[in-house]
């Protein structure tokens, strides 16, 4: 047995440093750790507390990576060293080859974790930017040149948020086409977004994954080596060795962990082999006895001009049960989102409808759907 250990990471270069040569006592299974983030007080005392830092684990357990969370309480999945190597080899298999990784997102979150462990599989010495105060395009591009030059093969991982912000710049663009493989994750990419970075040169590669699969384990719609994929009642379950034996805090390792799969949360089906995630289902709106994936709404909203981002709830109404409620950022009028919708029934419009200046965030370019319903609740 070991006892689960804090790691917080401090995106210095001396701080990703020391936290290669901690996550590599990890990955030889000689200690167990909790990464937490170095500048949210209140997150950390969160974690170390529905965690158990300092109580005894399995000694197999490398991990424990915290969920975004963004519905609840987050959940702890344990990783072990197989899982994490496992997602890494399968990484580089799919992009061609091992290179050198740019970590551009905080390596508290599995996206961010993930290009540390695959530098450690890979040999190489990551560059690191820090994100704490935001994502700004010339650090990134500094830092990509300075990859560029010293590798011959170069990867990096953003949100789409990250992606779209380094696009509106010529600066921006000339950093991403220096990469092999761009890995964009934690939210949607749009198709128009996507068509985008291709003619711009800028390879693109989208993925869906989680801190129960070790991160990202289908890539633009396939699964990586080792994954499987299966539809069950809509719900999408993933096995693997990459999957999670559990977690660390929670009762649902029954319903969530089964015969060697994990069954998400998520909700989506097959194409011709290839996934396409249709929403979640702990966000289904029910108003009035009809259900909708709230992300449904949000994808159409998503092509609109004028929209920057925007997230729908359900909130509580006395009639319906739920009201459907929009928020957004952009510089759309609300009637431009009706207008949008028109040709869908009369039950799925938005029955309140807020423009924001930035949405509530949790996780890497994951907004804060708890503090969407919050701020929509007040308003109505």
């Amino acid at each position: 047995m070991h006892r689960l250990e804090p790691l917080i990471i401090d995106p210095s270069p001396t701080g990703i440093d020391h936290a290669l040569d901690v996550l590599e006592t990890a990955i030889a299974g000689e200690r167990s750790f909790v990464p937490l983030p170095h500048n949210d007080r209140n997150r950390a005392q969160l974690l170390q507390r529905t965690h158990r830092i300092g109580e005894p684990i399995d000694s197999d357990i490398a991990l424990v990576m915290s969920t975004s969370g963004t519905t609840g309480t987050p959940k702890g999945a344990l990783l072990s060293p197989t899982n994490l190597v496992a997602s890494a080899d399968a990484t580089h298999q799919f992009l061609g080859g091992a290179g050198t990784w740019l970590l551009a997102m905080p390596a508290y979150h599995i996206a961010g974790m993930q290009v540390l462990i695959r530098s450690l599989v890979a040999g190489t010495n990551p560059v690191s930017i820090d994100v704490s105060t935001g994502f700004h395009v010339s650090d990134f591009a500094y830092a990509a040149a300075q990859l560029r030059a010293e590798s011959t093969r170069c990867y990096t991982a953003l949100t789409p948020l990250q992606l779209l912000k380094a696009m509106d710049t010529l600066q921006g663009i000339e950093a991403l086409r220096l990469f092999d493989a761009i890995l964009v994750g934690g939210a949607p990419l749009r198709a128009e977004d996507r068509r985008a970075a291709k003619e711009l040169g800028i390879t693109v590669i989208s993925t869906y994954g989680s801190s129960e699969t070790a991160g990202g384990c289908v890539y633009d719609g396939t699964p990586i080596p080792g994954a499987e994929l299966k539809i069950v009642s809509e719900r999408i379950y993933v096995a693997g060795p990459m999957v999670a034996r559990g977690y660390r805090n929670s009762d649902q390792d029954a319903d969530s962990f089964i015969d060697g799969w994990y069954a998400s949360n998520d909700t989506g089906f097959l194409a011709q082999g290839i996934l396409q995630v249709t929403g979640r289902i702990d966000t289904i709106i029910n108003s009035g006895g009809l259900k909708i994936h709230p992300e449904v709404l949000e994808q159409r909203l998503a092509e609109v001009a004028g929209i920057e981002s925007v997230c729908i709830v359900g909130i509580p109404d006395s009639k319906l049960g739920q009201a459907i409620a929009a928020a957004y950022t952009g510089s759309a009028a609300p009637t431009d989102i009706i207008e949008a919708l028109d040709d869908l029934p009369r039950w799925q419009l938005p029955r309140h409808i807020l423009k924001v200046e930035q949405l509530p965030l949790i996780g890497p370019g994951k907004v804060d759907r708890v503090g969407v319903e919050k701020l929509m609740t007040k308003m109505a």
